[in-house]
C-alpha cells in the first residue's frame, strides 16, 4: 500500500507449512518497484538455483493489460485467467496472450467458462498467426484448481513437463490426466442441475400436507355433524330432512380419501389397546410386549402414552396427521412407540491423552452399567489428519482436549475390554474432516476382536472363508455412529481436510460401502446442528440448516444411484439444547418435517422416514463464574430432551465451562 508501505501477503496467512523438506517458499512484497514483481526477485531466483533447486516458480501479484515484467526472470511464462475478463474484445489488449507459453483458464466449473475457452483459444491463435492449426490445439488449458485431483491441473503439469523437457533437457515426469470424454476436466456438480430446487420442493410438500390435513379434517368433521343431525331428525320423525342430510353426508364422505377413515379406525384400535394396559410393537422383526400404564404408589394408573379423548372426528384426524402416537407417522412424538427400559439414553463422553488413559476413563464411566454407550473425543492433530510429531504447530496439541489415535493398534487399545459387537455396546466418534481413516480403523478393530475370539474358541486362526464370514458378520452387527458431517463443518466448525466437493464425494463413497456391505446398525453420518448452534444459530435456524443439510445428503447419494431406503437407515442426527423454550420442541418439529418429506416427496419406506437424534446440553449456556449453577441449566435442558423423546442424551458437566470434566 502506498500510504502505509505495508503489504498483505495472503500466502503467508493461508500456508501454515510445506509438506516436503525439499520445498521452499518465500513471499515478497513488491512495494515501491512499481511493477507486478519485487525488484529483488531476480536475485532470489539466483539464490534458489545456487543451492540446487531444479524448478523455481515465480508468481506475480497480478498484472494489467500491458504488464510483462515476468518475462525478465522466467524461462517459461504461464498466464492464469478466469471467465471474468469482460467482452471478447478485451482479449485483444492482453499482452500476456502474446508472451505466455501456456494459458490457464481456471474456475472452469463456472457458468460461461466453455465459451471463454473458445474465445481465448481463438485469440491465442490470432496472436500467433497459427491459422494452419486448430483452436483446440492451442496451449490453453482449463482447470478447476479447487477440485481435488483435478484432471485439468494434471494436464497443466503434463504440458509444462513436456515444454521444460524439450527446451532444457530436463526429465520431469507426468502421468496422463484422466480427462472427460470431451477432453476437458470433469465438471459435473454433486447434485444434478434438474434437482437444484429440492429444498423448495420439500417446503411445498410440507405445506401441501398440512393443507390437505386441514381440508380433510374439515370434511370428516362435516360428515360426523351431518350424520348426527340426520339421526336426530329421524328420531324426531322428520324423515324427509333426515334423508336429505344422509344424502349430503354420503356425498361428502365419498370425497374423503379412504386413508383418512383408515387412520381414524387405527386410532380407535390403538386407543383400545393402550387402555387395556398391554400392547406390543415390532422392531426389526422382533415383537416387544409393553405395559401401557404405570401404577403410582397411590394406585393410580397413569398412561405411558396419553391419547386425545376428543369425540370430534376432525380433531382426531388432525391430531393423527400432525402428531399421532410415538412410533406412528409422522412420528412427531418419537420414532418408537415406547421408551426402552433396559438401556438409558445416555452416552459416556471421554477423550484425553493416550488411548490407555481414555480407555481407563471409559471403564470408570461405565462401571455398574448394564450397557456401554461410549463417545470418543479426538485431539486436534487426529481431527485434521496429522500424526503426532514434533512440528511446533502440532506437538503442543497432541493429546490435548481429546485422545490421540493415529494407528489401528492405538484404536485397539482404546476399546480394550469392550466387545464392539455386543448388543449392549455402541460407540460414537466425534470426528468429521478426517473421519474416513478413523472409521476404517474402528471397523478393523471390531473385526480383530471377533477374529481373536474365534481363535480363542477354536484354538486356531480362521481360514480365509471363515475370516470373510467374520468380517461380514461384524460389519452388519457393530453399533455406533461417526459424526462425519462435512456440510456442518463448512458452516460452523471449519475442520475440513479437503475442499467441500471432494469431502462430499468421499462421503458418498462411504455411503456406498455401507450399502454394499450391508452395514445396518452403524450410522455413517450424524447430521449435526449442535455446532451450528454453538456457532451462533438460534433454536429455529439450527434445525432449519440441519434439515437442509440432511436433504442435501439425500440428493447427493441418490445422484450416485444409491437406494434411499438402504442408505437412510444409516442416518442419525445431533442437535443442541439450550435455555430457550423453542428447544423443547426441536425434535418434534424436525421429526415431522423429515417424515413427511421422505414419504411424500422421496417415496421412502418407514425406517427411512424416522429421524433418530442425539442431543447435548448447550456448551455455550455454561458459566465459568458461579459454575455450580450449571447443574440447574443442564438439568432443565435434559428435561427438555426427555420430554421431546430424544433417542440419546449427553449432558455437560458443571466444570466443562473451563476445562475437561473431572470425576467430581
Amino acid at each position: 500500500r502506498k500510504k502505509t508501505g505495508g503489504a498483505l501477503l495472503g500466502d503467508r496467512i493461508r500456508m501454515n507449512s510445506l509438506t516436503d523438506p525439499n520445498l521452499f517458499m518465500r513471499s515478497f512484497a513488491s512495494r515501491d518497484s512499481g511493477r507486478e514483481i519485487a525488484d529483488y526477485i531476480g536475485r532470489a531466483v539466483e539464490v534458489c538455483k545456487a543451492v540446487g533447486f531444479d524448478l523455481v516458480l515465480v508468481e506475480t501479484s497480478g498484472i494489467g493489460q500491458g504488464n510483462d515484467a515476468i518475462t525478465e526472470v522466467a524461462d517459461i511464462s504461464l498466464y492464469v485467467t478466469t471467465r471474468e475478463y469482460g467482452a471478447p474484445s478485451q482479449l485483444e489488449k492482453l499482452a500476456a496472450l502474446d508472451f505466455a507459453d501456456i494459458v490457464v483458464l481456471n474456475k472452469f466449473d463456472r457458468s460461461g467458462a466453455e465459451d471463454a475457452l473458445k474465445e481465448i483459444r481463438k485469440q491465442f491463435q490470432r496472436n500467433r498467426e497459427a491459422f494452419d492449426e486448430s483452436p483446440e490445439s492451442m496451449p490453453v488449458i482449463p482447470t478447476i484448481a479447487s477440485q481435488f485431483a483435478d484432471a485439468g491441473v494434471d494436464k497443466l503439469w503434463e504440458s509444462m513437463a513436456v515444454l521444460l523437457n524439450d527446451r532444457f533437457g530436463t526429465e520431469f515426469a507426468a502421468t496422463e490426466p484422466r480427462l472427460g470424454e470431451d477432453g476437458l476436466p470433469t465438471r459435473e456438480p454433486p447434485i444434478p442441475p434438474e434437482r437444484q430446487g429440492y429444498l423448495a420442493e420439500v417446503a411445498s410438500a410440507i405445506r401441501s400436507y398440512h393443507q390437505r390435513t386441514s381440508e380433510t379434517s374439515g370434511s370428516v368433521r362435516l360428515v360426523q355433524q351431518l350424520e348426527a343431525a340426520a339421526a336426530q331428525m329421524r328420531d324426531s320423525g322428520k324423515d324427509s330432512a333426515a334423508d336429505d342430510l344422509e344424502s349430503e353426508a354420503a356425498e361428502v364422505r365419498s370425497s374423503v380419501p379412504e386413508g383418512a377413515w383408515e387412520a381414524l379406525n387405527e386410532f380407535e384400535a390403538m386407543a383400545e389397546a393402550y387402555r387395556s394396559g398391554q400392547a406390543s410393537y415390532t422392531v426389526r422383526g422382533k415383537e416387544i410386549p409393553v405395559r401401557t400404564t404405570h401404577e403410582t404408589m397411590s394406585g393410580t394408573k397413569v398412561p405411558r402414552v396419553a391419547l386425545p379423548t376428543s369425540e370430534d372426528w376432525g380433531e382426531r384426524l388432525e391430531w393423527v396427521r400432525k402428531e399421532n402416537a410415538p412410533g406412528s407417522f409422522p412420528v412427531t412424538g418419537g420414532v418408537f412407540p415406547f421408551r426402552r427400559e433396559d438401556e438409558l439414553p445416555v452416552r459416556m463422553f471421554a477423550g484425553e491423552g493416550s488411548a490407555e488413559r481414555t480407555n481407563k476413563r471409559y471403564h470408570f464411566l461405565s462401571q455398574d452399567q448394564g450397557f456401554n454407550r461410549l463417545s470418543v473425543a479426538f485431539d486436534s492433530p487426529s481431527l485434521y489428519g496429522n500424526d503426532p510429531q514434533e512440528r511446533l504447530d502440532i506437538f503442543g496439541k497432541v493429546c490435548e482436549s481429546g485422545v490421540s489415535i493415529s494407528t489401528i493398534d492405538e484404536m485397539d487399545r482404546l476399546f480394550e475390554g469392550f466387545d464392539l459387537c455386543a448388543p449392549s455396546t455402541s460407540v460414537s466418534m466425534t470426528i468429521n474432516g478426517n473421519y474416513w481413516w478413523h472409521l476404517a480403523a474402528f471397523f478393523n478393530v471390531a473385526i480383530r476382536q471377533q477374529t481373536r475370539r474365534f481363535a480363542e474358541d477354536n484354538g486356531r486362526e480362521p481360514t480365509d472363508e471363515e475370516a470373510a464370514g467374520i468380517r461380514t458378520t461384524t460389519l452388519s452387527t457393530v453399533r455406533g455412529t461417526v459424526q462425519a458431517d462435512q456440510l456442518k463443518e463448512a458452516m460452523g466448525q471449519n475442520t475440513l481436510v479437503f475442499n467441500l466437493d471432494t469431502a462430499l464425494k468421499m462421503m458418498g463413497d462411504v455411503a456406498e460401502f455401507y450399502v454394499d456391505n450391508d452395514v445396518r446398525n452403524h450410522y455413517f453420518v450424524s447430521i449435526s446442528g449442535y455446532h451450528i448452534d454453538e456457532a451462533g444459530a438460534n433454536p429455529i435456524t439450527q434445525p432449519a440448516l440441519t434439515l437442509s443439510n440432511g436433504l442435501t445428503y439425500v440428493e447427493l447419494f441418490k445422484a450416485r444411484g444409491l437406494d434411499a431406503d438402504k442408505f437412510l437407515r444409516n442416518f442419525s442426527w445431533f442437535f443442541s439444547n439450550g435455555m430457550d423454550p423453542e428447544y423443547a420442541v426441536i425434535g418434534r418439529v424436525s421429526r415431522r418435517i423429515w417424515a413427511i418429506a421422505m414419504r411424500d416427496l422421496y417415496g421412502v419406506g418407514e425406517r427411512g422416514q424416522k429421524l433418530k437424534y442425539h442431543i447435548q446440553s448447550s456448551g455455550r449456556s455454561l458459566h465459568s463464574q458461579g459454575f455450580t449453577w450449571n447443574d440447574y441449566r443442564t438439568t432443565l435442558q435434559a428435561l427438555y430432551a426427555l420430554a421431546d423423546n430424544a433417542n440419546s442424551l449427553h449432558t455437560n458437566s458443571r466444570d466443562e465451562a473451563f476445562g475437561t470434566p473431572t470425576e467430581d
